[in-house]
C-alpha cells in the first residue's frame, strides 16, 4: 500500500515509493528506494519537498497517513472544480485555419533558438531583433487559436530537447498569460523571457546537458548554475525587459522558499517568475528523455495541483490548468465507447468535453479518423491513455 506522509515523519526503515518532485529537481538514480542510511535521509529532506510517498508493504508505516487513492481523490475533486468554473469561450479563428501556420512557426522557432544557443556558446551577444519577430508570431498564433501550437510541445527529440523545451515553454506561458488576461504588451515580454529562459544552458557542457544517466552531485550543481548564467546573459542584452529577466531568473524559485538560486519566498517571486516555474515544471515532467519517461499531461496537472500546497501559488496553478484544459490538446484519451482519440480543441466553458479526433479502438485496430465535439455527443472521456502502450506514434497525429 502506498501512503503520502509529511517529510518530517520520514525515517530510516521506510521505503520511498516516489520522491514527489520533478525529476530535474533531484539527482537520485531512482525515484523509489529503501531508506537505509542517515546521509540518504538528509539528502531527501534537503530536496525541499514537504510530502513524500512511501510503500508500507516494503518498509515502515505511518498509521494516520492518507493512502495514494485518498490523496488522488482530493486532487481529482480540485480538477472537477476547475473544469466546472465557466469562462467565456474565445475563438477568433478555426483550428483548421491555424494548424499549418503553427507547424511552420514551430519549426522556425526551434531553428532560431538552436542557432541562438550556438551563438552564445561562441561568446556572441543575443540580438533581440532576431528573437522579437518569432515571439510576436507565437503570441499571434496563441491569440488566434492556441490549440494549434500547444500540442506541438509534445514533440521533442533527445538531441534537441533544450531548444524544443524553450519553444514549448514560450507557447505554454503565452497561453497562460492570456488566460490571466494580462495586457498584450506584457504577454509579449513574458514570451520573450520564456523563449530565452534557459539560455544559460549554453554555458553547461553538452556531456552534462545530454548525459544519459542521473547527474553526479557536482554535475547537478553545474546544471543548476544555468539559472544564474541566464540572468547574466539577459542583463547584458540591450533592450531586454525586467519582465523577461524575471521569467528566466526565477523559474526555479518555489513559493515556499525551497527553490534556487536565491530561495525567494511567496511574493518575493514576481508574478512572471511564479508563472514560469509552473510552466517549466509541467513541460519538463511531461517530456520523454533518454532515461526518463514523461508523465501523461493530465497526470502532470494532478501533480501540479498536489505541489501547489507548497511549491506554487494554488490560484495560479488553477489558472494554468484552465489555459490548457483538463485533457490538454494533443493528449490521447479513451472514450466510454472504447474508442481512443486525440484531443484537438478545448472549450473554455466545458473543459471536460473538448473536441477530439477518434482514430483507434481499444480492441486493437485503427478507425477512420472522425472529429467529435464531446459537448454534442453521448460519448465521454473516461481516462487518458499512453501513446506507447498502444504503439501509436504521436508525431503522426500531431504534426
Amino acid at each position: 500500500m502506498i501512503k503520502l506522509i509529511p517529510i518530517e515523519k520520514l525515517q530510516l526503515g521506510m521505503y520511498i515509493h516516489d520522491l514527489n518532485c520533478g525529476w530535474m529537481e533531484h539527482n537520485f538514480v531512482r525515484n523509489s528506494f529503501a531508506l537505509k542510511d542517515d546521509n540518504t535521509l538528509r539528502k531527501v529532506r534537503e530536496l525541499g519537498v514537504h510530502e513524500i510517498y512511501i510503500d508500507i508493504s516494503k518498509g515502515l508505516d505511518v498509521a494516520d497517513a492518507p493512502t495514494l487513492e485518498e490523496a488522488a481523490h482530493q486532487v481529482d475533486e480540485q480538477l472537477e472544480a476547475i473544469a466546472s468554473a465557466n469562462r467565456a469561450p474565445i475563438a477568433p479563428t478555426t483550428l483548421a485555419d491555424e494548424v499549418q501556420r503553427a507547424r511552420t512557426l514551430h519549426r522556425e522557432a526551434n531553428r532560431i533558438v538552436r542557432n541562438m544557443m550556438g551563438d552564445i556558446r561562441l561568446g556572441k551577444q543575443i540580438e533581440l531583433e532576431q528573437i522579437e519577430p518569432v515571439v510576436e508570431k507565437i503570441v499571434d498564433s496563441i491569440f488566434r487559436q492556441s490549440d494549434a501550437l500547444l500540442p506541438l510541445s509534445r514533440l521533442k527529440t533527445h538531441d534537441e530537447y533544450t531548444f524544443q523545451h524553450s519553444v514549448s515553454v514560450c507557447a505554454l506561458l503565452t497561453s497562460f498569460a492570456r488566460t490571466l488576461e494580462l495586457p498584450r504588451e506584457i504577454i509579449h515580454e513574458i514570451a520573450v523571457g520564456a523563449l530565452l529562459h534557459d539560455v544559460g544552458k549554453a554555458q553547461v557542457p553538452d556531456e552534462i546537458l545530454n548525459k544519459p544517466a542521473k547527474l553526479t552531485d557536482a554535475e547537478f550543481v553545474k546544471m543548476k548554475s544555468h539559472v544564474v548564467q541566464s540572468k547574466i546573459i539577459l542583463m547584458g542584452t540591450p533592450g531586454i525587459s525586467p519582465i523577461a529577466i524575471d521569467v528566466a531568473a526565477q523559474h526555479h524559485e518555489r513559493y515556499d522558499g525551497t527553490g534556487y538560486p536565491n530561495k525567494l519566498k511567496g511574493e518575493e517571486i514576481s508574478l512572471y517568475g511564479q508563472m514560469g516555474a509552473i510552466v517549466d515544471v509541467y513541460d519538463a515532467i511531461t517530456s520523454n528523455r533518454c532515461y526518463h519517461k514523461g508523465m501523461a499531461p493530465t497526470d502532470a496537472l494532478r501533480k501540479l495541483l498536489e505541489w501547489s500546497k507548497f511549491h506554487f501559488k494554488p490560484e495560479l496553478v488553477q489558472s494554468f490548468i484552465r489555459s490548457i484544459g483538463i485533457y490538454p490538446s494533443g493528449s490521447l484519451v479513451r472514450l466510454e465507447s472504447g474508442r481512443l482519440a486525440i484531443v484537438q480543441e478545448q472549450h473554455a466553458d466545458k473543459l471536460m468535453q473538448p473536441t477530439v479526433k477518434v482514430m483507434y479502438h481499444s480492441k486493437g485496430h485503427y478507425l477512420k479518423p472522425e472529429l467529435i465535439d464531446l459537448r454534442r455527443s453521448q460519448d465521454r472521456i473516461v481516462a487518458h491513455e499512453d501513446f506507447e502502450k498502444w504503439s501509436i506514434d504521436p508525431a503522426q497525429w500531431l504534426q
